[in-house]
C-alpha cells in the first residue's frame, strides 16, 4: 500500500509589492507518495521553484499546511527546520551551490558534519559517493578545477550522501549541456531508485518531466493540472559516467 510523504493542504503564499498583493501559490493542495519521482512543470513565473521553496522549508507559507513525514513545518522555527533538513532532506540546485574554497569530497562530506559524523567515516562515505557520480580522481579538486558537469554531479552526491528520505531538485539541468543533462538524470533516477528515496524535481522542461512517474503542471500558482506518466524513464538502462 503507497503512503504519502508529503502533504500539501490549501497552500498559500502571497507576497507584498507595495498596496499590491500578489499570489505566488494560491491554495495548492497535493499529495506525494513514497518513493516516487514527481515532476514540478511550469514555465518561468509559473510559482513553480516557490512551491519547492515552500515544500522544502526555505520559505514560509501565508497560509496552509505541509506535512512531511507526518510532521508539519510550517510550524517549525528556523533551528527546527534546519534539524529536519539535516535528517530528511537533500538538494540539488541549478547553481550548485558548491563552497569554492572546498575540494569536492569537502563539499560532499558537509551534511555529514552537521550530523556529526566522524572524520573517517564521513571522508569514506563522501568518497564512496563520488566513486558512483564517476568522480573519485577528482575528490581533492576544487568547483574552479572541475567542469559545469563534474558540479553537478558533485552536487548531487551531496544531495544523496546522507541518504535522505527526500531530495529536491531545483532545475538541477539548467546549466548542462543535453549529453551531460541526461546522465546527470539518469544518475539522480538510479541512486533514487536503488535507494527508495523520493524524488521532487522543478523544471520548464518537458524532456525531463518525462522522467517523472507524477507531473504537477503549474500555471499562475496554481495547479493547471496533473498527469501519471506510467512510461516514464525508468534509469534501469545501463549508465555510462564517465570523464567529461
Amino acid at each position: 500500500m503507497s503512503e504519502d510523504i508529503i502533504k500539501l493542504r490549501k497552500l498559500k503564499k502571497i507576497y507584498r509589492m507595495g498596496d499590491e498583493k500578489i499570489a505566488a501559490i494560491n491554495n495548492i493542495s497535493l499529495n506525494l507518495e513514497r518513493g516516487t519521482v514527481t515532476c514540478l512543470l511550469g514555465k518561468s513565473g509559473s510559482g513553480k521553484s516557490t512551491l519547492l521553496n515552500l515544500i522544502s522549508g526555505l520559505e514560509k507559507p501565508t497560509k496552509g499546511e505541509i506535512i512531511i513525514h507526518g510532521h508539519h513545518i510550517e510550524r517549525m522555527n528556523e533551528t527546527q527546520l534546519a534539524k529536519f533538513r539535516q535528517k530528511y532532506i537533500g538538494f540539488v540546485f541549478q547553481s550548485y551551490n558548491l563552497l569554492s574554497n572546498l575540494t569536492a569530497l569537502e563539499n560532499v562530506t558537509l551534511p555529514l558534519i552537521f550530523k556529526r559524523v566522524s572524520v573517517k567515516e564521513r571522508n569514506k562515505k563522501a568518497m564512496d559517493m563520488l566513486k558512483a557520480v564517476g568522480l573519485a580522481e577528482r575528490a581533492h579538486h576544487k568547483p574552479s578545477q572541475l567542469s559545469g558537469g563534474q558540479q553537478q554531479r558533485v552536487s548531487i552526491a551531496r544531495a544523496f550522501v546522507n541518504n535522505p528520505e527526500i531530495v529536491f531538485a531545483d532545475e538541477p539541468t539548467g546549466n548542462l549541456d543535453t549529453k551531460t543533462t541526461y546522465q546527470m538524470m539518469d544518475l539522480m533516477m538510479s541512486i533514487a531508485e536503488k535507494n527508495k528515496q523520493t524524488l521532487v524535481i522543478v523544471t520548464h522542461d518537458t524532456e525531463i518531466s518525462a522522467y517523472a512517474q507524477t507531473i504537477v503542471h503549474i500555471l499562475d500558482g496554481k495547479i493547471e493540472k496533473i498527469e501519471h506518466n506510467e512510461n516514464n524513464i525508468k534509469s534501469s538502462r545501463e549508465i555510462i559516467v564517465g570523464e567529461e
